[in-house]
């Protein structure tokens, strides 16, 4: 029996490449069930190979049971291989999907995966990044060594699901003095990311069919895990200052809100309007969900406190994240949940992954618990200023008059309203021609966006690249 295998010259063993070769004869087809295979001398002869490396590949087909041998006989392709999987297929299977599984696969086209190729645009005003050159990477590698070579043989075994304890009461320290935020150590949850708390509040708060509201528009993260989980969506429109407490549902059994800088719109909920929210939640039985993604960076006076700090009956489940402050890559947030809840919590953070990096939390502990967080903190907030008021003296010396501006009162991106009727095709088309990126804000709307806006970050520009990105851009408006 002729028999090739093309052979190649790579790092992989022959015998691997013979076995590779005979395997794939075999589930194809090529081979049928009780075929004899060419003796490994005659193998070895045609393959111009040592009948060594032969007799190696058809021991491995012999034990994972692809072929058999017959005393006195020679080697056949085993009589179990006659099944329906053998063969190349006619068609691809269509495997049914879950009611999450149809839900997020029709989502898959909306959300901005990370891993798209990146903004060559010279002037790229993208937003939802921070700076991550100011990031003092040195002296965070010496820490995390530092961790890393003392860490003993229990030390890499499983950890606590809801963190680290180091962390959580550093987490609870800084909470307490930057965010105004009421808790204790027991009611932090660490977790992957802000979107694994947002999956995880979801999870164990929202049944489906249950009436959700949230803000319109909103982070497309929020709305599409809460229509992954079957969730009746209320949007309830933002204004200037924020979510309107006015139009707020009858019945809601949570609300999702972003109070400190509202995404995407920028803008801020005032006290009063704070005050409101959590009366509606007491009146209406409600839990309130506070994402404060961008609550570090805050310009114009005295930053407002967190809702939960304000939150006197315990509705209020506080998230955050340090994608913003550190870099997106350490995944590590932070849910605070009243006491009652903290045992969901922890045995649902534990079902979905056990625990978080343990290295990375012992770092980011002693980076909080030393200061050096804090230090990070006034350097990343001063420079994020200064790019801020490089953005909005350009504004104002380019733009003026035609268009408005929200959402500079914190965060890290604002929006442009142009005052005349525009295309957001053709304006996002015509930046991108000068190599100016800019982002359209209606995408973010569940119903139609009552106008056309643009939303421009400043953390990944200098100065005077900001400067040059908005005087091309005036060229377009």
């Amino acid at each position: 029996m002729e028999f090739s295998i093309p052979l190649s010259d790579n790092r992989e063993p022959l015998f691997r490449q013979v076995y590779a070769g005979l395997r794939k004869a075999i589930l194809s087809g090529g081979l049928r069930s009780g075929e004899r295979l060419p003796s490994t001398r005659d193998l070895a002869e045609q393959l111009g190979i040592s009948r060594t490396v032969v007799v190696l590949a058809y021991d491995h087909l012999l034990a994972e049971g692809f072929v058999e041998g017959r005393r006195g006989s020679g080697t056949y392709v085993s009589s179990s291989m006659n099944r329906s999987c053998v063969g190349k297929p006619k068609k691809l299977s269509s495997l049914p999907l879950s009611r999450f599984g149809t839900a997020v696969d029709e989502a898959a086209d909306m959300l901005d995966f990370p891993d798209r190729p990146p903004s060559r645009l010279r002037y790229d005003f993208a937003f939802g990044r921070s700076d991550m050159t100011i990031f003092p990477l040195e002296t965070w590698r010496r820490i995390s060594m530092r961790h890393a070579r003392k860490t003993s043989i229990r030390g890499v075994d499983y950890g606590p699901a809801a963190g680290v304890p180091a962390l959580r009461e550093a987490l609870c320290l800084h909470l307490r003095r930057s965010r105004a935020v009421v808790c204790d150590a027991s009611e932090v949850i660490v977790v992957s990311g802000a979107q694994q708390a947002l999956d995880l509040v979801t999870r164990i708060l929202v049944d489906r069919g249950d009436p959700v509201a949230i803000e319109d528009p909103q982070y497309q993260g929020t709305t599409q895990v809460l229509r992954a989980a079957g969730a009746h969506l209320l949007p309830v429109p933002v204004d200037e200052e924020g979510i309107n407490p006015a139009k707020l549902p009858n019945k809601a059994k949570a609300i999702f809100v972003t109070p400190s800088h509202q995404f995407p719109t920028g803008a801020i909920l005032p006290i009063g309007r704070r005050l409101a929210l959590i009366e509606w939640a007491q009146r209406r039985n409600a839990v309130i969900i506070e994402n404060d993604y961008d609550g570090e960076f805050h310009y114009d006076g005295r930053p407002l406190e967190s809702l939960q700090g304000l939150d006197t009956n315990g509705r209020t489940v506080y998230m955050g994240t340090f994608s913003r402050t550190i870099f997106p890559a350490l995944r590590i947030g932070y849910v605070v949940v009243p006491k009652s809840l903290a045992p969901a919590f922890t045995t649902a953070k534990w079902l979905a992954d056990q625990h978080s990096a343990i290295l990375e939390q012992q770092t980011l502990a002693e980076f909080i618990t030393s200061g050096l967080y804090e230090r990070h903190l006034r350097r990343l907030r001063r420079k994020n200023a200064q790019r801020r008021e490089a953005l909005l003296n350009a504004i104002g010396n380019d733009l003026s008059g035609r268009v408005e501006l929200s959402g500079d009162g914190s965060g890290t991106h604002v929006v442009l309203w142009p005052k005349k009727r525009v295309s957001e095709d053709e304006v996002i088309a015509k930046a991108a021609s000068l190599s100016v990126g800019v982002y359209r804000i209606s995408h973010y709307y569940m119903k139609k966006a009552p106008r056309t806006g643009f939303m421009l970050g400043y953390t990944t520009l200098n100065e005077d690249e900001i400067r040059k990105g908005i005087r091309l851009l005036a060229q377009v408006f």
